[in-house]
């Protein structure tokens, strides 16, 4: 399974396009980086574009490029 490199830290306001969209929700924001107490990035928000819908996922989960491509494609 392909990985992506990403630098946690700079994920906020990046852009992601779903490799498969649920309910036409494509495109998404990161708009909120959430950490432990050491200050460590342990999840991230993703907003879709579409219709504002949020989700909070491990920003992990992104590294999976047959689940997310970093831009909108």
């Amino acid at each position: 399974m392909p990985k992506t490199q990403i630098n946690p830290n700079k994920l906020l306001l990046s852009k992601w396009t779903s490799i498969s969209p649920i309910h036409k929700e494509k495109h998404f924001i990161v708009t909120e980086l959430i950490r432990d107490e050491e200050g460590i990035v342990i999840e991230c928000t993703l907003e879709a574009v579409i219709n504002r819908n949020s989700y909070t996922l491990s920003w992990q989960s992104l590294t999976s490029a047959t689940d997310w491509k970093q831009g909108w494609k």
